[in-house]
């Protein structure tokens, strides 16, 4: 079956954004073709009044509703839920041991309500715990059919290579997904980004991907929290050289030749480049998910595709 080759972030859903609109966004993002949907066991637990169990909560009421179960590609992730009731950082972070594992699961299936995930992911490194012990809690997952594929986020490119070959070597199940930061700008890598848990693409991410086309790259914070397009979403300082300046400016004269919006061209860059990548966009009104499913259709010749890579 074929399907959008974007998936939908779903990190406000149950708190920013309320039960009527969730289902509304999901409802047009199925109906257009989506399928990939991408939530954690913590959504959004750093937010006040939050504990982290709404995203998923609030995707489980809807696919009760709908009856849909067999139309999604359905994500979530384990590792990075606060073990500490109201603690807003990773201090207390459940870890990847193997009971975590097992136990975070559990929850996420409550909360879902389906007996299957299709894309388990670990959120974070926890170098305190073995790769063995981490995947082979994932690999009995996926023996028993409770997980059909796993993944991993915020994991560099050696790592990831050491992981497969672990899964490999013991006839587990190995990570056949990796999910870190990625947009069209750059930081600069001497400068860190005001959120030190997520992990960064990179050349060296890129070269490995290309060599290794049984690992699919999703993108996160792809459209930078609206910095393309809105004044009062300005990037973080990391971002602030004279080579964002440059891309920028390109960007916005090939947005205009096509009669798009930066946004879709950042998208389109993505979908459509070298290793391709799975942009996870994150959309709070059904606007901002029509503008999105805008750059699915949207393709850049070899010419502009030049012209944005090669802004430095």
């Amino acid at each position: 079956m074929t399907h959008l080759p974007l998936a939908l972030g779903t990190i406000p859903f149950g708190t920013a954004v309320d039960e009527a609109t969730t289902f509304a966004i999901l409802d047009r993002f199925i109906e257009a073709g989506g399928a990939m949907l991408d939530t954690s066991n913590n959504y959004p637990f750093w937010q006040d009044g939050a504990t982290g169990d709404e995203s998923e909560l609030a995707i489980g009421r809807w696919l009760a509703s709908r009856g849909v179960r067999d139309r999604i590609v359905l994500g979530t992730k384990c590792g990075a839920r606060p073990t500490v009731p109201g603690d807003r950082t990773l201090g207390s972070a459940e870890g990847l041991s193997a009971k975590a594992v097992r136990t975070a699961v559990e929850g996420s299936l409550r909360r879902l309500g389906t007996d299957r995930i299709d894309v388990y992911w670990s959120h974070i490194e926890d170098r305190s715990v073995p790769l063995e012990e981490t995947l082979g809690a994932f690999g009995e997952l996926a023996e028993k059919g409770t997980v059909r594929a796993i993944g991993a986020s915020n994991l560099p490119a050696w790592r990831l290579e050491r992981a497969r070959n672990i899964s490999r070597a013991n006839g587990w199940t190995p990570y056949t997904h990796l999910q870190l930061r990625h947009s069209y700008v750059r930081p600069r890598p001497d400068v860190p980004l005001e959120s030190a848990a997520h992990t960064l693409v990179n050349d060296d991410t890129l070269d490995y991907l290309r060599q290794e086309p049984g690992v699919s790259l999703w993108a996160y914070s792809t459209l930078m929290n609206g910095g393309y397009t809105r004044r009062d979403r300005p990037f973080e300082e990391a971002y602030d050289h004279p080579g964002t300046t440059r891309r920028l400016a390109v960007l916005r004269e090939v947005a205009a030749e096509l009669g798009a919006t930066p946004n879709q061209v950042v998208l389109a860059w993505l979908i459509g480049g070298s290793p391709a990548v799975v942009p996870i966009v994150g959309v709070s009104t059904l606007a901002q998910l029509e503008e999105a499913l805008g750059a699915v259709g949207l393709k850049l010749d070899d010419e502009l595709r030049e012209r944005l890579d090669a802004a430095r």
